[in-house]
């Protein structure tokens, strides 16, 4: 008997024990709670817009026997092209490249300095070619662009979104049908990470009245989402 009393003491301790774990997590006495059967799709929504702003970056190059010489050239030139591009309308000028450096032959000996500088002006689409030409006209002899974009673009994107959701429950309503299951609502929605626009241009969209044509064409704003649906 004296062997066995601390045997049921310890068989008191553990039910306590067991008791208390039951206690202190429900789920632990009566069964983990099961998370509820989804469907997962990835959904893709466009909404196509045509670009109503524009980007042209002009520059001047110019060459001379000394540093200073080729320097100077460049300021003057490049003045009469920022205020072109300033007449002609242009916004938001910003300076993109400052350089000089020195051109050599085939010996390594220098023959003469380069010097070029380019700017950058944002315009409506409709002026874009004119910005173009009074850069031009004024001395650029470089130019690129124009670049495009589309204005309200965080908006366009959000229309995107929504439609993304709905391609997506569109695909879960398709596996739904083939399963023999119903797709309720939303558990999770993941945003994918979307890449930068690029133009898909278009012919005869419409074009500038100014000498040099610009098309605008049009821009897609995508966005992608994965979604989670529970199973009903």
């Amino acid at each position: 008997m004296r062997r066995l009393l601390p045997l049921a003491l310890a068989a008191l301790v553990l039910l306590a024990v067991v008791a208390f774990a039951g206690v202190a997590r429900p789920e632990a006495a009566h069964g983990e709670l099961a998370t509820p059967d989804t469907v997962t799709t990835t959904g893709h929504g466009v909404v196509t817009a045509v670009p109503d702003r524009a980007s042209v970056t002009a520059g001047v190059h110019t060459q001379a026997a000394s540093a200073s010489d080729a320097l100077a050239q460049n300021a003057k030139l490049m003045n009469a092209v920022v205020d072109a591009l300033k007449g002609a309308g242009g916004e938001d000028l910003q300076t993109q490249q400052v350089s000089l450096y020195p051109q050599l032959n085939a010996q390594g000996q220098v023959t003469a300095y380069v010097a070029e500088n380019s700017v950058s002006a944002h315009t409506k689409i409709a002026g874009a070619g004119a910005l173009i030409d009074a850069a031009v006209a004024a001395g650029a002899n470089t130019v690129s662009g124009p670049s495009l974009d589309v204005g309200g673009r965080d908006a366009l994107y959000r229309d995107a979104l929504e439609k993304a959701v709905d391609d997506a429950r569109a695909k879960a309503e398709a596996l739904a049908q083939a399963g023999g299951f119903g797709v309720g609502q939303v558990s999770t929605v993941t945003e994918e990470s979307a890449d930068a626009p690029g133009p898909v241009f278009q012919a005869a969209v419409a074009k500038s009245d100014a000498s040099t044509p610009v098309e605008p064409g049009t821009q897609d704003v995508a966005a992608d989402v994965t979604v989670s649906f529970r199973i009903r």
